[in-house]
């Protein structure tokens, strides 16, 4: 496997063998966390609900994920990717259940919102399969992983509605939903038992700390906790579009504590980043380039899968809902057309990840970024005088430029610094949430088409933060428990 091919089909290979078994535990989590979204028409019925109370569950499906991506990230790089995801797909199999068998919006609300916590599955196998594949194959790798994974909400929408109505009667969908937590259930077991941290004979590397990322040096420090900001609005917004000024399902006394709460927590961060780096202040000796990295890079990353991801999941949770009511479909077909958005991620970021194992991640990012604009600004253009054919395709061009541009992101992640790879990817995604929080709050203001060009707006500002970017070259340093010292390809 050194010649840089994979071949996907060769499962007696334990690479090929954990990317399967993780990509499809990746997989689940998707059609759990988005198990919803193709029946929003049948919810709404069964509990007669608002429009604003549809905008709701669709915001507090990816709130969760912001904080619980940072969490996993910390928890993998700790206890290793294979107890984590385990634990997550059980877990989550319970929550599954309580959303399904609601009997209140309350608890239909307070579930949804649970459940974002699925959402972080994704950081967890980026540590795994940058455990398993070198340098030159871990861009296609993760590509494989993210893009198949990801498919999971265009299987939820392709299959969900069907399995709903097999069950008959206007409550089918609480069957649909909960068959999804019953495979988590069963998965979970599945992947403690057959997956492996890492390959035979080799280290599973440890941040030295856990509560946060090592940085370099002091101006790296203060930039880390100023990207950690953007979080806490996004949560501050979301508490406050939940509140009594808006949709009226937080009390004023619930949003004001959510805010104390959140400024407690950032401070309670703030103090946890510290003690990893107080180092840099007590004893500021220079890193080696080969064990430091520049935090630069990690924040731009963070922006373009804002961008991204983040711009995916507000339109893979919008999607069906928008082309039953410019088309005047029903949820079933809707389901399926808009599922070509997610249907892309079979090919999409795997390309992403290949062509910049191959060209450049820098080269390879800046290109797919102007064409996620583009694209953008074509659905901006789509109404009910389109024809239904060239909508779909217009959605799948679109979507191939997201998906790809996600898999350049994390060709890129593993690369920055090895030991730490789970909170890199974890800031990465929970910028991916920030993003579909902050879109999605946009398209409870907005009409679909001013949404679109928001977007196109965003991708545009991150082509240029792109061109800061710099190509990952020479040795990442790595020690291992018994003192000696490993070199690790980055290039």
């Amino acid at each position: 496997m050194n010649d840089g091919k994979l071949n996907l089909l060769d499962v007696k290979n334990p690479s090929i063998r954990t990317l399967h078994l993780t990509w499809f535990a990746f997989f689940i989590t998707f059609v759990v966390w988005f198990s919803h979204a193709p029946l929003l028409m049948a919810i709404k019925e069964t509990f007669d609900l608002s429009e604003q109370q549809v905008k709701a569950l669709l915001i507090l499906n990816v709130a969760l994920t912001i904080p619980s991506r940072i969490v996993i990230g910390i928890l993998v790089d700790k206890f290793g990717p294979r107890h984590v995801f385990s634990g997550l797909l059980i877990a989550s199999s319970g929550l599954c259940y309580l959303f399904a068998f609601a009997d209140s919006y309350e608890t239909l609300a307070l579930s949804r919102f649970m459940l974002g916590f699925v959402g972080a599955g994704f950081v967890i196998g980026i540590r795994m399969v940058g455990e398993w594949f070198p340098a030159k194959q871990v861009g296609l790798a993760e590509g494989v992983y993210g893009g198949w994974g990801n498919f999971g909400s265009a299987a939820a929408a392709m299959t969900l509605p069907t399995i709903a109505l097999a069950f008959g009667g206007p409550e089918g969908w609480r069957y649909a939903v909960a068959c999804t937590g019953t495979l988590a259930l069963i998965y979970g077991f599945v992947y403690f038992f057959r997956a492996r941290n890492t390959p035979k004979g080799s280290t599973y590397f440890k941040p030295k700390k856990s509560g946060g990322l090592e940085v370099s040096n002091k101006k790296d420090f203060y930039f880390y906790l100023a990207m950690n900001v953007p979080m806490y609005i996004a949560l501050a917004v979301l508490s406050w579009k939940l509140g009594p000024d808006n949709l009226k399902l937080l009390s004023e006394t619930a949003t004001i504590s959510l805010w104390v709460g959140l400024v407690a927590l950032f401070v309670f961060q703030v103090t946890q980043i510290y003690k990893v780096n107080s180092h840099l202040f007590t004893d500021p000796q220079p890193v080696a380039p080969a064990q430091g990295y520049k935090f630069k890079q990690v924040a731009i990353l963070d922006w373009a899968y804002f961008v991204t991801f983040g711009s995916e999941l507000a339109v893979v949770s919008m999607l069906p809902l928008f082309f039953m009511e410019t088309f005047e479909l029903s949820a079933v077909t809707a389901g399926l057309l808009a599922s070509g958005f997610a249907f892309m991620n079979l090919v999409a970021r795997p390309g992403g990840g290949y062509i910049s194992d191959k060209f450049g991640r820098k080269k390879t990012m800046s290109i797919l970024v102007a064409g996620l604009a583009v694209g953008y600004l074509v659905l901006s253009q789509i109404d009910g005088a389109w024809w239904i054919p060239l909508a779909v395709i217009a959605t799948m061009c679109c979507s191939f430029f997201v998906q790809a541009g996600e898999g350049a992101v994390f060709a890129m992640v593993p690369l920055v610094q090895r030991r730490m790879t789970g909170q890199i990817a974890g800031m990465a995604g929970a910028y991916g949430n920030v993003g579909g929080v902050t879109f999605l709050t946009v398209l409870s203001f907005v009409d679909t088409s001013t949404f679109f060009l928001v977007i196109a707006g965003c991708a545009g500002f991150l082509f240029m933060l792109v061109q800061l970017l710099e190509e990952p070259e020479g040795h990442m340093t790595e020690v291992l428990p018994d003192g000696t010292v490993q070199l690790i390809e980055v290039n």
